[in-house]
């Protein structure tokens, strides 16, 4: 049905957007996940056991200062390991 071809676009969309990092880091074991939910509450129950979360943060030109957005802004205040929030275009 519908809701399953939502599902396989969002595992493909996931896959070619992984696609790069597996080839620049051979070495590092991904992964995938495509989730339902608010992002961040599905971040805090992957990150249960983690010892590291990393956040993407898009840039956006012409703001001033270091912007967080919402999921990062929640995961920060709940996540119990450290977290990195890595900047992106």
């Amino acid at each position: 049905g519908a809701h399953q071809a939502e599902e396989a676009a969002a595992r493909r969309a996931l896959s070619v957007a992984l696609a790069p990092w597996r080839e620049k880091f051979p070495a590092v074991e991904v992964v995938e996940q495509a989730e339902e939910g608010h992002p961040a509450q599905r971040l805090l129950c992957a990150a249960q056991d983690a010892g590291l979360l990393a956040v993407g943060r898009r840039i956006r030109p012409g703001r001033l200062g270091p912007h967080t957005g919402p999921v990062a802004h929640a995961v920060m205040h709940h996540v119990r390991c450290p977290v990195a929030v890595v900047p992106h275009e």
